[in-house]
């Protein structure tokens, strides 16, 4: 059983920074993806970024060049390093971790089964 619990969440003003991690408790699997997803009040979850247990980043269009997702495998944690924030990337961040589904579905949220309580990020402008 894997157990997330994400911290580094606040409030920043439009163009600052924030890292979000995640601490994953529990075996991760080579084939297991880790992703950030986040929720916006009234909008759907989507998926942010996504890294394999050993292999490279995919991210979402809206946060290319801005995000960058990391992990130290020998802590078991998963780091979201947010720059340029903008006041649309105001969400609540979740992480997730699961095996990884196929291509097109890899920032799908119902592919994923393990996750985080979440962390609230607020940007103003």
């Amino acid at each position: 059983q894997v157990q997330l619990m994400e911290s580094g969440g606040g409030s920043v003003q439009a163009g600052g920074s924030l890292r979000l991690s995640c601490a994953v408790s529990g075996y991760i699997e080579r084939r297991h993806c880790m992703v950030w997803f986040r929720q916006a009040p009234g909008k759907a979850r989507e998926g942010v970024a996504i890294i394999l247990r050993n292999g490279g980043p995919t991210y979402a269009e809206s946060v290319k060049g801005r995000f960058t997702i990391s992990k130290d495998n020998a802590e078991n944690t998963l780091y979201l390093q947010m720059n340029s924030l903008k006041p649309e990337d105001t969400a609540m961040y979740f992480c997730a971790v699961d095996w990884c589904p196929p291509g097109p579905r890899e920032l799908w949220p119902e592919e994923y089964n393990n996750w985080g309580q979440g962390t609230q990020v607020t940007v103003s402008s």
